[in-house]
């Protein structure tokens, strides 16, 4: 008996067989469109001072920093032959060399994150608007998008996760196959029920579905937090941008743990056994490109939250103080 899941068959990267439209392509569509209409829910609940023509305009600076620094990541960063370091025209190019339509899949999220951060800078500086007020807005609405970017990688079935025998275990068609001469390959696949004909055949072996586990909590589970805690109960300007900058990265450092590094860069530190395999889990001290960013996301994410609470407090203080100043005068003239 199988102890494990097939990927389904019927999905397909195509939406329509033939034509160049994706769904990769559609969920980040239906991400940005989810996105905005969470946004501009947010702005009118709080009275927020500016136009929904503003927060259009806003919000497709947004878009553009997302596409241009996730693709920029995405292809100098994660793409281990230095492919685009050398054809750079191709980073913003959807076909192949043959001319084969592939859109954009390699895409980064901590790149498009940076793309945003400075896309958005540079609108507020033009337009003389406080940041921190739309990037807090912005926060507790993009997580539920986000859910859809990873099943579009689900849908893709790319970014696999590590062998497993858990029984949600699932066998992606273009994973790694291995050797069923590897002892360890013979006894996983015995414990799945994973039939071996013989001793040359290469098996695909179960792995984890973690673009699943992204879609959940890097996205459902963190939007249902910011969205029905942290937005209701802000204490000071930049609470709800750091809570997700934290919150992401925690989530996605320890579901880097489930998913396997990307191919060709594998774990760039090696703190546990530096010749750990990168598609089954064997040692917590080895760490990914993945988990580097998170940690210093999370970092950057508790300082800019001191930075905002410091700020705040200032403010207040500076609030109180210009309060308390006209009636210090009244007193001083009634004294004279």
């Amino acid at each position: 008996m199988l102890l494990t899941l097939d990927f389904p068959a019927w999905l397909k990267p195509e939406i329509i067989p033939g034509l160049p439209f994706r769904w990769y392509g559609l969920m980040y569509v239906i991400a940005f469109g989810l996105t905005w209409i969470l946004f501009n829910r947010e702005s009118k609940r709080i009275k927020a001072p500016w136009t929904e023509d503003q927060a259009a305009n806003f919000f497709l600076w947004a878009i553009i920093g997302v596409l241009l620094g996730g693709r920029l990541a995405g292809t100098l960063i994660y793409e281990p032959t230095d492919y685009y370091w050398r054809h750079p025209w191709f980073i913003f190019w959807p076909f192949d060399e043959g001319g084969q339509f592939t859109g954009f899949q390699g895409m980064s999220f901590h790149g498009g994150l940076v793309g945003v951060i400075i896309a958005t800078l540079v609108w507020c500086k033009v337009h003389k608007q406080r940041w921190i007020e739309w990037a807090d807005i912005l926060a507790v609405s993009a997580p539920l998008g986000y859910t859809f970017g990873r099943l579009g990688n689900f849908i893709n079935g790319e970014l696999w996760g590590k062998v497993t025998t858990k029984p949600w275990g699932m066998i992606f068609p273009y994973a790694e196959r291995f050797s069923a001469k590897e002892t360890w390959v013979q006894q996983i696949a015995e414990k799945v029920g994973i039939p071996l004909n013989s001793l040359n055949d290469m098996v695909n072996l179960p792995r984890h579905p973690s673009q699943l586990y992204e879609a959940m909590f890097e996205g459902l589970v963190l939007w249902l937090v910011l969205w029905f805690i942290i937005r209701k109960k802000r204490p000071f300007p930049g609470f709800a941008a750091s809570s997700y900058v934290i919150g992401y990265g925690i989530a996605r450092f320890f579901i880097e743990y489930f998913r396997e590094p990307d191919a060709g860069l594998g774990y760039i530190i090696k703190l546990g056994n530096p010749d750990a395999p990168t598609y089954v889990f064997q040692t917590p001290f080895n760490f990914s490109m993945g988990q580097i960013l998170c940690f210093l996301m999370i970092v950057g994410g508790i300082i800019f939250l001191q930075v905002s609470a410091r700020n705040a407090k200032l403010a207040a203080l500076e609030t109180s103080q210009n309060s308390t100043r006209p009636t210090a005068r009244k007193l001083r003239k009634k004294i004279k």
